[in-house]
């Protein structure tokens, strides 16, 4: 029972939190679960911010007066596991986003907006895995995957719920677990994004995560990093003269966010609990903000 316990709980992708938004972070880690295992992660997730990074300067409130913004997403995560070294993952968030203050989007003329943003596909392979005689295990592997908006959004304005992008993302993961169950891991992702209405920048995506799970616990500490390849600065005359908040998914989008996660099994090591928590450390044209989620659970073999 426990060795079957350990192996469910390692075969547990978590639904991170909200907070590593679908800009850009591909959803996927290190581990891979075994062959037929299906695992479903319904979460909710709550974020907010009344700072925002004006190029690369922080400053109170957000480009167009809207006072704080926040935000509730309801979020859909499922994957399934090929083969041994092969597995499938599929994202789809509902959000509502709005101003608190009751202030009204300057393109969308409303203070609220909600519904479905991009559904998101990935395949993830394990290249090469290394045993060591102490028990220590390397691992390296890739992933690639798509997203693309599902629901009628509209990408401009500061209200938006996406920019309407179809991305392309690929990534490199490598991992290296201890015998005492301390992991760590890096990731290296390119994001190509294209839109027939903005020109929205590509993007390098870099992670580091350290972790430790046993067969009661899974916890780990994540670092993000977004660095777009060219883009707006928010308050510049160039992008006031190409049209201000209507060209918002044109803006060079940075950012460096930290999150915590963690996840514990409840019942029968086939339904667990996680919960997350994410804040901004830096950014440039990107919101200063800090959030909280919680999810359940459910694998399958």
């Amino acid at each position: 029972m426990l060795h079957k316990s350990k192996k469910s709980l390692l075969g547990i992708v978590l639904f991170l939190c909200p907070f590593l938004t679908i800009l850009a972070q591909i959803p996927v880690n290190g581990f891979y679960p075994e062959k037929n295992t299906f695992t479903i992660a319904p979460s909710y997730g709550y974020k907010s911010y009344d700072q925002f990074y004006r190029g690369s300067t922080l400053s109170e409130g957000n480009p167009a007066g809207l006072g704080e913004i926040s935000s509730s997403i309801f979020s859909f995560y499922g994957q399934y596991a090929i083969l041994d070294w092969l597995s499938t993952t599929v994202t789809l968030p509902y959000i509502s986003v709005e101003s608190e203050d009751g202030e009204l989007d300057p393109i969308q003329n409303v203070d609220q907006v909600d519904g479905v943003q991009d559904l998101g596909i990935f395949l993830k392979a394990r290249i090469l895995e290394k045993k060591f005689d102490n028990s220590s295990k390397i691992s390296l592997g890739g992933a690639s995957g798509m997203t693309f908006p599902v629901g009628n959004y509209e990408g401009a304005g500061v209200l938006s719920l996406g920019n309407e992008a179809t991305t392309v993302n690929g990534s490199a993961i490598f991992q290296y677990s201890t015998p005492i169950k301390i992991f760590s891991e890096i990731q290296l992702g390119y994001s190509l994004r294209n839109s027939d209405n903005f020109d929205i920048p590509n993007a390098m995506l870099y992670s580091a995560k350290i972790g430790y799970h046993n067969e009661f616990l899974y916890l780990h500490a994540r670092l993000d990093i977004q660095d777009s390849m060219s883009g707006l600065d928010i308050g510049t005359p160039e992008f006031g003269a190409a049209g201000g908040a209507a060209v918002l998914p044109e803006t060079e989008v940075d950012f460096t966010n930290l999150s915590f996660d963690f996840y514990v099994p409840v019942y029968k090591n086939s339904i667990g609990v996680s919960a997350g928590y994410g804040t901004t450390l830096d950014g440039r044209n990107y919101n200063k903000e800090s959030a909280i989620s919680f999810g359940l659970v459910y694998t399958a073999r």
